[in-house]
């Protein structure tokens, strides 16, 4: 609900890297150091290029993964995952029988045609698929259902999938389905009242669907309990003074009470009901403490009865829980890597066992698992390469590949991500992540700007800053005050500190480590980000105009005010909320002046790219016409790129690799020291230039 504006060996595969030329002379340093360098022909320049010497296509980086996001069906009989359609190269949901290990065999059970289907899972009849698909961005997303096990003799598969929440401008979220009750579901939309979302229950198979629970108007999320299959739990925003409260209730026909509230600047959350006949729950709660800390608390009181973990660096970052006892079988942090902390020995002994399986410097995880557990999903992440994905057997302790996300990729050296550590200029210390392009010499620097800004970045492969490296330039991730998962300090010192506060000046200290460091020519660095990173952009160009030589922003808000007066109706109830963290830009018109870059055009010096997407329903395109046209009015140079089918961001691939060819040509153009792939239109894209 806070990120307003912004998701494998024994057997394992073999990962390959292209291999220098014939012609490439390879050297040593001399004594002192032992990276190689490579030397190119007819040139004494030495280059320690940390990615493939070769350019890497952009279709090859940015174009949709061969296969990705693997889940088996409840009984294990059946797999499902998504993959580009043969016609429309759209992703669409493939299906094939577990014991069939041909993916070639696999049938294509919906069939989108435009911007692909990214949100999918299996209901508990083990037959159903269940995917959230909106209209060309506008996010109005709808629960569809369609039988993934019957084969289609209709040639149009869509008309057999059904809306499970129709309506114009209705959008479905929340969904909860239960082992227990396998043929009904759990989601909410906002068809009643645009602005709040009500529970329904809805037998998926007949598309009956009940009113289960109405909103009173302040709740943000629900929460079922297992064993009954009831609404139970929800997340309540106080707008008066942005308090949450976790509101509990013993059965559906009990009255709603509050259990705690968590004042603003406190974070934390109802994990799950633990199986005591309703006695506790698990709960996080930063309240007497700087970071989350998982909790057992008593139902009826809302006494904590027992601590259970914490860190005091970062926040819980997840709970794995038996899905029958809801005992405690591990707690996910994140502070720079992945980190788990094992309470069940046997749960350690398989990622014990799948670690020892899997390449090295990698981050394990299980994606998918059958409702008995014996049989895994389980994905290997790692900063230089693709996910690849094996199927694990739990019994015997043993994997079988299934499939790499882009096996494309396999062709070309990564660069590895380095978290690194960078203290502001107020002490405050920042993970960030970097990938160099070069391990010997300084390179222009891409400060990627993560949106939010209340989220964060991870480290794992970044296909933007793989991307860059490749084409000589130094990304620089930086996890600013205000991003979330460091604690309510952390989180909250960014609380009035866009644009020419804290949070930017955050992001300029992380450019001068940088150059500090020997890793950026302080003469070539560029700002870019989406969203909150398209408005940091805007504010760095605008606030700190002697910094960075160029940037890009897409679909970052330029005037605070009209950015908050043209929210989504549901997003009402976080609005006093944002306004508590970025600053009251309604009834203070000179601080929003202050922070809104739209208002110091004339302090811009360096040139700008804007992607923008018409049907953005978060920031709407008038943010980046006001700002686009106010530079052209002003001769000051600005490029402006607008999709009409796309919203908060480009899902179609066309568009996708459309803009950043336009982006790759800008950033060579601007920076020196780097080198571009040739643009060429792309087919299918639809950018417009306003």
């Amino acid at each position: 609900h806070t990120a307003a504006f912004s998701a494998l060996h024994s057997n394992h595969l073999q990962v390959r890297t292209s291999s220098a030329s014939a012609s490439t002379i390879m050297s040593s340093t001399p004594a002192g150091g032992s990276t190689s360098t490579m030397r190119r022909p007819g040139s004494s320049k030495l280059f320690a290029r940390t990615t493939s010497e070769e350019i890497i296509p952009r279709d090859v980086l940015f174009g949709n993964p061969t296969n990705t996001a693997p889940k088996l069906s409840p009984d294990g009989k059946y797999l499902a995952y998504l993959a580009p359609s043969t016609t429309d190269k759209v992703l669409n949901i493939f299906v094939r029988e577990t014991s069939d290990e041909n993916n070639d065999n696999a049938r294509m059970v919906t069939n989108d045609s435009s911007r692909g289907i990214r949100q999918y899972r299996w209901a508990q009849d083990g037959q159903t698929i269940l995917y959230l698909q909106d209209f060309e961005g506008n996010e109005n997303f709808h629960l569809w259902a369609i039988d993934a096990t019957t084969i289609n003799t209709i040639d149009d598969s869509d008309a057999l999938a059904r809306d499970l929440t129709p309506g114009e401008n209705v959008k479905a979220s929340n969904l909860i389905t239960n082992k227990r009750f396998p043929d009904e579901l759990l989601v909410a939309t906002n068809e009643r009242d645009p602005t709040c979302f009500d529970m329904y229950r809805i037998q998926y198979k007949t598309g009956e669907k009940t009113l289960d629970t109405q909103n009173p108007g302040d709740v943000l999320g629900w929460g079922s309990e297992d064993t009954s299959f009831e609404v139970r739990e929800a997340l309540v925003k106080n707008q008066a003074d942005s308090s949450q409260t976790i509101r509990v209730r013993d059965d559906e026909k009990s009255e709603w009470r509050d259990l705690i509230t968590l004042p603003y600047g406190e974070n934390g959350n109802l994990v799950d009901f633990c199986n005591d006949n309703g006695k506790s729950c698990w709960m996080t709660s930063s309240l007497g403490r700087e970071t989350t800390a998982l909790l057992k608390v008593d139902l009826q009181t809302g006494e904590t009865l027992e601590t259970i973990s914490s860190n005091d660096k970062c926040d819980v970052g997840g709970v794995v829980l038996d899905q029958d006892t809801k005992e405690l079988k591990s707690v996910i942090y994140n502070y720079a890597r992945t980190e788990r902390v094992f309470m069940e020995s046997n749960l350690e002994k398989d990622y014990q066992v799948l670690q020892s399986l899997g390449p090295d410097n990698c981050d394990v995880s299980a994606v998918s698992k059958t409702i008995d557990e014996q049989t895994w999903v389980v994905a290997y992440s790692r900063s230089d390469g693709p996910t690849e994905f094996v199927i694990y057997d739990q019994i015997e302790k043993t994997t079988k590949p299934l499939f790499v996300s882009k096996p494309d990729l396999l062709n070309y050296k990564f660069a590895p991500m380095e978290d690194v550590r960078i203290t502001a200029r107020d002490g405050l210390e920042m993970v960030a992540y970097l990938t160099k392009a070069d391990t010997e010499k300084k390179t222009p620097l891409i400060l990627l700007v993560h949106g939010g800004p209340w989220a964060r970045d991870s480290w794992g492969f970044n296909q933007q800053a793989q991307w860059f490296a490749n084409r000589g330039y130094a990304t620089l991730q930086v996890n600013y005050r205000g991003s979330t998962g460091y604690g309510k300090s952390f989180l909250h010192k960014g609380d009035g500190e866009w644009g020419v506060g804290a949070m930017q000046d955050d992001l300029t200290d992380s450019v001068q480590w940088a150059i500090e460091q020997g890793i950026a020519d302080a003469d070539n660095i560029c700002i870019y980000g989406g969203s909150y990173g398209g408005y940091a952009t805007l504010a760095g160009l605008a606030f700190t105009p002697d910094v960075f030589k160029c940037g890009v922003d897409i679909v970052g808000p330029s005037n605070i005010k009209t950015l908050l007066d043209s929210i989504p109706s549901y997003w009402g109830p976080l609005r006093n909320d944002m306004l508590k963290k970025i600053g009251d830009v309604d009834a203070d018109e000179e601080f929003n002046r202050k922070i809104s870059p739209l208002f110091h055009v004339d302090k811009i010096q360096s040139p700008l790219l804007i992607g923008q997407g018409a049907n953005d329903p978060r920031v709407k395109q008038a943010e980046a016409d006001q700002i686009a046209f106010a530079m052209q009015k002003k001769g000051i140079p600005v490029e402006y790129v607008l999709y009409p089918d796309e919203g908060h961001g480009f899902a179609r691939p066309n568009n996708r690799i459309d803009f950043n060819g336009r982006a790759e040509e800008f950033l060579a153009k601007h920076l020196v020291g780097g080198r571009a792939e040739a643009f060429v239109e792309v087919e299918g894209a639809t950018a417009t230039f306003p």
